[in-house]
């Protein structure tokens, strides 16, 4: 299988922080956009630019995620997510990410991604489930 992913490739989504994508600790009036939210943002993001490129019997897992969060965004605002290719290594893909708001970037960072074959992967997922299941 040749990629035909190529660096410099870039996707970009908006997306409103809704209430399931905010922070509830702090309370009704200080729902902001939660890390965790954003990492799964990024993250698909990603994944959907990669899989563009990429054939049904195709896909890509997470294998690593660095991101910095630098800034509050209120509940009800949306955000931009940038993610680019940066570099192509066999099937390793890392992505650079940015997260901006209307005001300032909020988060940036860097996730990595690995092409798999679905069958196989899905194979191997129920023989170790398969495995643990023996174990029990």
């Amino acid at each position: 299988m040749e990629l035909k992913l190529r660096p410099g490739m870039t996707a970009t989504e908006r997306i409103r922080v809704e209430r399931d994508r905010t922070i509830t600790f702090m309370g009704e009036g200080a729902q902001v956009y939660s890390t965790p939210s954003m990492v799964s943002d990024v993250e698909y993001a990603c994944l959907r630019l990669i899989q563009k490129y990429l054939d049904e019997a195709h896909s890509s897992v997470g294998i690593h995620v660095s991101i910095e969060h630098l800034a509050a965004t209120p509940m009800g605002c949306e955000v931009e997510v940038e993610v680019k290719i940066s570099e192509v290594d066999g099937r390793r893909i890392i992505l650079d990410a940015e997260v901006r708001d209307a005001v300032e970037v909020v988060g940036r960072g860097q996730h990595q991604r690995y092409v798999i074959d679905v069958a196989r992967r899905t194979w191997r997922i129920e023989e170790k489930r398969k495995l643990i299941e023996s174990r029990v």
